[in-house]
């Protein structure tokens, strides 16, 4: 049975992907601050940790490597949005979003990729942003830190390609999810979490030779 990790599993884009796999029929790894027990599944395991730390981080992988000997999917999705401008933003904005959507993926890598490399189909997919590439009013200290998740990934993506490790940077816009509760947008202003896992596992099943980079997706109706 093949084996995925999917940190922040328990809702939005990464419940979707752990959906997804397991319907695919691996074995998923997931954590989140807190266990959801309504979030149940044979082949499902989740363990609480705060990814913020590199502790919790470390926490996690010990888990995981505990259990298992290889790892065929990473999915770094875990990750935080808060809104403001750079010379506006509270104290400790930046650094709450770097340990989370940059330091997370790195450490959580760092600590998968011996067993990643023995799997005879390794992929790792950073769940970045289109903030990645396209910076916006209120976005402050979460775009570097999005920019900066990219970056990894290009680093990773050339470190990697002579082990026959794919690595991809998906980049999501405007997402159904629970970063945006409370809007009054409609739905159909957004994508949906499931369109996203559904992209991931199209380029999980590309042919060994061939990698997507690069996965751009944004609402019907452009970006909000």
């Amino acid at each position: 049975m093949k084996v995925a990790i999917i940190s922040g599993g328990t809702k939005g884009i990464g419940k979707a992907v752990c959906q997804l796999l397991l319907t695919k029929g691996f074995k998923v790894y997931t954590s989140a601050r807190s266990i959801d027990p309504n979030f149940t599944h044979p082949n499902l395991f989740q363990f609480a940790a705060d990814l913020s730390t590199k502790e919790g981080v470390i926490q996690f992988a010990k888990y995981v490597r505990a259990k298992e000997n290889v790892i065929d999917i990473l999915v770094n999705n875990v990750g935080v949005f808060m809104p403001g401008k750079l010379m506006d933003e509270e104290e400790g904005c930046f650094e709450k979003q770097i340990d989370t959507n940059l330091a997370s993926t790195y450490h959580l890598t760092r600590k998968t990729i011996d067993a990643i490399r023995p799997s005879k189909k390794p992929y790792i997919f950073n769940i970045c942003s289109t903030a990645s590439i396209t910076p916006y009013l209120n976005g402050g200290s979460y775009c570097i830190s999005k920019y900066a998740q990219l970056g990894f990934t290009k680093v990773l993506r050339e470190e990697l390609k002579e082990d026959g490790i794919k690595v991809s940077a998906v980049m999501p816009g405007a997402t159904l999810t629970n970063s945006w509760a409370g809007t009054d947008l409609p739905k159909n202003r957004f994508s949906e979490p499931e369109s996203i896992a559904k992209l991931i596992w199209t380029a999980y099943e590309l042919s060994d030779t061939t990698v997507m980079e690069e996965i751009i997706l944004r609402p019907m109706a452009g970006d909000i």
